[in-house]
């Protein structure tokens, strides 16, 4: 997964998965809308109440200090500090793909010098305690980072090695000198977009009794403080007491949290930016199961925001009825399932690019669209999502991706690397040896096509989707196993392998599924498909890959971009399936809730209230 995972709620449907909604027999009625329009009316706005929001089960974040550790890849994480500690770069404006003015950091950001030097002027915005956000704010996370970005697991060998100096001329005032040109809409959308401010005033110390100093202007001392703050920032029972945590600066901060993963957002009564909170709070409430979700909304009362799942789209036109309105959008981000190139047993047999072309070549993403998911969802074409980034979409995408469902083709494939192929049982090599006609090296006669998968449990349409991946592939004898398990169990489980590092104990694992890698606002595979990269669960490496992903980092033409996106999507660093839409239901009388931001998946509760 993307190292930060980004939010996790976010929603998702393709903008011509509407057109195939309508032809799947689902009587949704127009119940369902795009998500696209503002559902304020003309009732009279009502101060305070409260929200709760349904989460699907493995959702409990583990995290508070908000730069976690390269170990901690838990993406609801960011779900649970966003809200607290905003990025300086707010990306989505209302349903637009864009960064957000005014409820970013920044009051401008200036390019200069060949995109190598950055000016950023801040806001006059305070801490919740009242101390002004300063540029020494900036200067802390940058020395922190720079002594510890190798423990950082939103490191994607960019920010802070990419800066060669940082310079403060007043309190308001950053000047990053950059180690080389950067496209601009790159850096903003995906470097300082991952970047938020802290409290250097509250949080510069290097234990609990100490003081605050300057201690991370030293090397030695940032590595102290990053190593206290991280320690505090995992302690789950002293999320809502510690005093480190109730300096904010976001719209809300965390007045509850208990061990299931539930917690509960106040107000901040001193945030200074635009959208002051109206709610008095905002709840989060995990749901073991879609049925359990789907009855508490049922009920009426128990919850103001959750999730239809695609099995229950019959149930839209009775929420509607129950006083709930129901939408949907393009998710940015990219679904796959990634195959462990370095696992012991099958690692050999993954490395050959003829074997992932069978693979997904017996994969028919258009059945699971239109069968599966009633058409709410993206085509899983390649690396970018045909709807939620158009405009970044190539040609060969947006005709179906190099690789439509052909067993007959998968099946010549492996015949011609010599393989014996048994349709519904498991093919087996006959050929081995590492000659182009051979199964390839590594692989050993007799070792058979057969491989487990591992996926987020919890979902019956994502049960349903692995179940139809693992039947069709049975077609080749390509035999998968499958296994689910809870999205929190799962990353604790399957490490980042590659060919300098692949432990028994983290990469025993051979496919794994964790549902989808969010993007920023500019869909560039860093820190997901280059080399040795913390996202890079796999270990897929390719010195070509590498320079046309850093091409879209430093240039920002379209055919820069559509070399990096087709080569992607032909070499299979991952197998594209389908990213299914989560339709997101909440309470009619809920105003501010949509349009829905597609890059906060509409986790925007400061803009929530009720109306009379």
């Amino acid at each position: 997964m993307r190292t930060s995972r980004r939010l996790a709620i976010a929603t998702a449907v393709a903008a011509t998965a509407m057109g195939l909604a309508a032809c799947s027999g689902i009587a949704t009625s127009g119940a369902i809308g795009n998500g696209t329009t503002s559902t304020a009316h003309g009732g009279q706005k009502e101060q305070g109440g409260a929200a709760t929001i349904a989460w699907p089960d493995g959702s409990a974040p583990n995290f508070i200090f908000p730069l976690p550790p390269a170990t901690n890849s838990d993406g609801y994480n960011v779900n649970l500090t966003d809200l607290m500690w905003p990025y300086l770069v707010y990306d989505g404006d209302g349903a637009q793909s864009v960064v957000n003015p005014q409820e970013s950091l920044f009051s401008s950001l200036a390019y200069s010098d060949g995109d190598k030097t950055v000016t950023i002027k801040l806001k006059p915005w305070k801490w919740s305690d009242g101390a002004p956000i300063t540029s020494r704010d900036f200067t802390f996370v940058y020395n922190l980072l720079k002594a510890n970005w190798s423990n950082w697991n939103a490191y994607v060998g960019l920010f802070p090695t990419d800066v060669a100096s940082v310079q403060t001329p007043d309190s308001s005032t950053v000047v990053l000198h950059l180690t080389r040109s950067y496209n601009p809409d790159f850096f903003t959308d995906d470097v300082l977009s991952e970047i938020p401010l802290l409290p250097q005033h509250a949080w510069d110390k290097e234990s609990a009794a100490g003081g605050v100093g300057n201690y991370d202007e030293t090397a030695s001392g940032a590595k102290a403080v990053y190593a206290f703050l991280q320690k505090q920032g995992g302690d789950l029972a002293t999320f809502t007491t510690n005093p480190l945590w109730k300096v904010t600066d976001g719209p809300w901060q965390l007045s509850a949290f208990n061990s299931d993963g539930d917690y509960t957002y106040v107000p901040n009564k001193n945030y200074s930016g635009p959208d002051k909170p109206t709610l008095d709070s905002v709840a989060n409430e995990i749901y073991t199961s879609d049925s359990a979700e789907l009855d508490a909304l049922r009920s009426g009362s128990a919850l103001t925001v959750g999730t239809l799942p695609q099995n229950d789209l019959p149930q839209a036109s009775v929420l509607k009825g129950d006083g709930y309105s129901i939408a949907n959008q393009p998710i940015p981000g990219v679904s796959g399932i990634i195959p462990n190139l370095y696992n012991a047993k099958v690692g050999p047999v993954l490395r050959q690019l003829y074997v992932r072309q069978a693979l997904e070549d017996l994969i028919d993403r258009t059945q699971i669209v239109s069968k599966i998911y009633d058409g709410y969802a993206d085509p899983g074409n390649g690396p970018v999502p045909v709807a939620g980034f158009s405009e970044w979409t190539s040609p060969l995408e947006k005709s179906g991706g190099p690789y439509p469902y052909d067993p007959s083709k998968a099946i010549s494939l492996l015949t011609a690397h010599g393989w014996k192929v048994v349709p519904n049982g498991t093919s087996t090599c006959q050929r081995p040896g590492a000659g182009a006609a051979d199964c390839g090296a590594g692989i050993t006669a007799g070792e058979r096509l057969s491989f487990q998968l591992l996926y987020s449990s919890g979902s019956t349409t994502g049960d349903e989707e692995e179940a139809s991946i693992q039947s069709s592939e049975a077609q080749a004898g390509v035999a998968v196993s499958l296994k689910a398990e809870p999205f929190n169990s799962l990353i604790s489980t399957v490490g980042v392998c590659n060919s300098g590092s692949h432990p028994a104990s983290t990469c025993g694992w051979q496919l794994v599924d964790f549902g989808y890698d969010p993007y920023d606002l500019y869909p560039a595979g860093d820190g997901i498909f280059n080399t040795d990269s913390n996202g890079n669960q796999g270990g897929y490496s390719s010195p070509e890959e590498d320079a046309l992903i850093n091409a879209t980092e430093y240039g920002g033409s379209a055919q820069t971009f559509f070399a990096y996106e087709d080569y992607t999507a032909e070499q299979l660093p991952w197998l594209w399936v389908p990213q299914a839409s989560n339709i997101q239901v909440y309470k009619s009388d809920l105003v501010g809730y949509a349009p829905l931001n597609p890059f906060t998946g509409g986790l925007n509760p400061e803009d929530w209230y009720y109306t009379k």
